[in-house]
Formats: C-alpha cells, structure tokens, sequence
C-alpha cells in the first residue's frame, strides 16, 4: 500500500507560493516545482510545469515509463518556454522539478534545479538527486569550503531551469523503493534552511505522514522560512 501526502507554506518572509506540488496515486506520479521570476511568473511556471508533466503521463496510459516522464520534462519545457515568449509578463521564467513515477515496485525520478529526492530507508537519510546548481557543479569543484558557499554571490544560481533553455536535460534515475521506505520530495526552502540531521530526525518519528510534514514545515518556520517551503511524503507499508 502505497501512502503520501504533501504540504506548502509561503513562509514568514515572501509574500507569494512559487512553488507547486501533485501526488496522484493513480497515475503513481508525485512531484514538487519551485517557480522563479518573482510573483505570478514563477507561480505560473510552477503551475505550468505540474500541469504539463501531469497531463503528459495520463496520456501515455498506465503503462506509462521512466521515458515517458523524461519526455514530459521536456514537454513541460516547452510549455513555459512558448508561455513565456507569449506574454511578456512572464518573460524570464522558470521553476526547478523532481517528480517520482511508481511503476512495479520501482521508482523512477526526474530531476531539474535543486529541488531534491530524498530516501529515509531503516533510520538512514540519503539524498537521491544531485542539485543543478553554482555552488553543487562549480563551487565545490574549485575547493570553496560550505562556509564561503553558504554567504557567495552565486550561491542561488541554477545551472539547468525548466524554461531556461529551448532544450533542457534533467537527470533520469531509477530508484530503489521497499517495503518501509519513506520517499520526500522537496524545494530548497525545506532542505535549504534545516539541516539533513533535522530532516531525518523528524522522518525517524513514529507518526503519521500528515504529521510528519506538518513536522518539517513547522521546523522551517522555526528557522525564519525566508523562502516558500513545500515537501511530498511517499511511503509504503512495511512487510
């Protein structure tokens, strides 16, 4: 049996949600986005993106594959793309995403940005996805220590947006989802702001996954929320 739930918080600082989540259980698809390009233009990329992404799994049936949702990435692409160039109101935005499709006991995961997949399997938190970021693909890779990364100038670009591009490459991969494992989805807002130790220090309580995401949400607030905050809960029922 297969059990989610998802929440979102504007925060204590912003006065808009950017981001937008979905969890349909029957399609097995479940996704966070987190929109930019300041008020109803990240609000609409996110929007756009989920809806898109959505629309193309349904149409591709209930045998719908890991490469079906790598071409609904690239659909939801286009869609912001051709909305953007449309209206000039949105000019310039975009919004990360990761979404997660269940099919046969797997799991299959589409990342673009710095939202990310997280896996709580036996007390142990493990981070799936790898963020499309300055400070992930660069900074560290120069030999900047967390410190300077967390105050740099670049420390919130994006190297890969959902309408950033004409053409756009996310990251495909097939994860492992058993019995007792609890799947988070999340913008940075969530894992931006609290530390993983916090983030597994909540999920290892035995509650509910309603509670558990009111859990993380009220932790961020506790922190200041400068941002819009949002996480999906997937999890399965033990053997």
């Amino acid at each position: 049996m297969i059990h989610s739930f998802g929440i979102s918080h504007v925060g204590r600082v912003r006065k808009n949600n950017e981001d937008c989540h979905r969890e349909d259980p029957e399609l097995g698809l479940y996704l966070v986005a987190d929109g930019m390009g300041g008020a109803l233009a990240g609000e609409r990329a996110s929007q756009l993106t989920a809806e898109t992404i959505e629309a193309e799994i349904r149409a591709s049936g209930p045998e719908a594959g890991p490469e079906d949702l790598e071409r609904a990435v690239r659909a939801a692409n286009k869609t912001v793309r051709n909305e953007a160039r449309t209206h000039s109101q949105y000019a310039g935005m975009g919004t990360t995403i990761v979404a997660v499709l269940l099919r046969h006991g797997k799991a299959f995961a589409a990342n673009v940005g710095d939202s990310r997949l997280y896996r709580m399997r036996g007390g142990s938190l493990e981070c799936i996805t790898s963020d499309h970021s300055w400070v992930n693909e660069v900074g560290r890779n120069i030999g900047l220590s967390e410190e300077e990364l967390k105050t740099h100038a670049y420390r919130n670009m994006l190297t890969r947006a959902i309408g950033a591009d004409d053409e756009v490459e996310g990251e495909l991969l097939e994860v492992g989802f058993a019995p007792g494992d609890t799947l988070l989805l999340s913008t940075d807002g969530l894992h931006g702001v609290i530390e993983e130790s916090q983030i597994a220090a909540i999920l290892t309580a035995s509650a509910s996954l309603p509670d558990l995401g009111q859990a993380l949400v009220d932790s961020v607030l506790e922190s200041g929320a400068p941002d819009n905050v949002t996480a999906v809960l997937i999890s399965t029922d033990p053997n």
